[in-house]
């Protein structure tokens, strides 16, 4: 039988299948379910800053009613003060009780020094790693992409020198070039680069003239982009890449791999078919690599990559200069 062992970010992993940060979390009883169906590893869902203000300021507003009509009662009782995080990072240590498969945390903040205040407490929970969930959007007409890049760099450097774990950032893919990105914050020293975050896009309903957002599953369409970012990414960094979005069969795990992903992130397609369905895309892989032959994960790992691939001409204009052909 094949080995697909692998390791993320120097972390040992049975399989190339990562859960991605997602509602699967959210309950023990699924992080267990997914361990047993063989997932390499799990990304607990993101703490979100803006869900801690969010929290803070009706915890603030409740201590506040009735504060003008009775002063003089706020001194009956002690200075109480706001959580902040406390509930997500007692959940993240309840979920690393309960499993032995590396748990990689997930942090969204705001401010530099909120990355590096949570960075410090989700490493303190046991976790394994740390994805940098940095969700940064071009929407200041003023300010030159040149910026959003920089305040980039300077939250992965802030947050690399104060802890120990692994570090990934999950990337988005509207960068100029995020092949230099990537090179970038390889030298700033990111253990792993997942691609690509996945951004809720607002729909117009017209009848009520109104912006709405909806959350709806990956389709495997959209695999093809960071297919094809991770094949030219793949050689040019040290980092470890997972491949993320589009991701519904054992045939997309090993697409993955051939172009350079060390691992893949997993999320629609367990939320579809249900978690044990992780069981049936690792044994879809495994079919696959005893059909070609193939033993391990790295004698096959980035052969459909630009470095490797021997018409590097099929990674540029070629696919456009082809398709244009074909219509005639």
């Amino acid at each position: 039988m094949a080995d697909i062992s692998t390791t993320y970010m120097g972390i040992p992993l049975k399989t190339p299948i990562v859960v991605a940060a997602c509602s699967i979390s959210s309950l023990v009883d699924r992080v267990v379910m997914a361990e047993k169906a063989g997932a390499g590893a799990l990304v607990i869902r993101s703490l979100f800053e803006e869900q801690i203000q969010v929290a803070q300021q009706r915890f603030d507003d409740y201590l506040s009613v009735g504060s003008e009509s009775f002063p003089e009662a706020l001194s009956f009782f002690p200075s109480i003060e706001h959580g902040q995080a406390d509930e997500h990072l007692m959940w993240v240590e309840k979920t690393r009780k309960a499993v032995k498969m590396p748990l990689i945390a997930s942090l969204n903040a705001v401010s530099k020094g909120s990355w590096v205040k949570f960075a410090r407490q989700l490493e303190s929970t046991g976790v394994d790693g740390l994805e940098l969930n940095v969700y940064i959007m071009g929407t200041d007409p003023t300010r030159p992409g040149s910026d959003i890049e920089k305040e980039l760099f300077e939250i992965v450097e802030s947050v690399k020198a104060e802890v120990s774990i692994p570090v990934a950032v999950k990337l988005s893919p509207y960068y100029t070039s995020v092949v230099n990105v990537a090179v970038e914050l390889d030298k700033r020293g990111v253990d792993g680069l997942v691609m690509f975050n996945r951004f809720v896009r607002p729909d117009v309903d017209i009848e009520s003239e109104t912006l709405h957002n909806e959350m709806f599953y990956s389709s495997p369409e959209e695999m093809r982009l960071p297919l094809n970012r991770v094949a030219r990414v793949y050689g040019h960094v040290k980092a470890d890449l997972a491949l993320n979005t589009g991701v519904h069969t054992g045939a997309d795990v090993a697409r993955a791999l051939l172009v350079g992903a060390k691992v893949v992130q997993v999320a629609s397609a367990l939320l579809i078919n249900g978690i044990p369905y992780l069981s049936t895309m690792l044994r879809d892989l495994e079919a696959w690599m005893a059909e070609k032959g193939y033993d391990d994960l790295d004698e096959f790992r980035g052969k459909l990559s630009q470095k490797n691939y021997p018409d590097r001409f099929a990674f540029e204009r070629a696919q456009y200069v082809n398709l244009l052909l074909s219509q005639h």
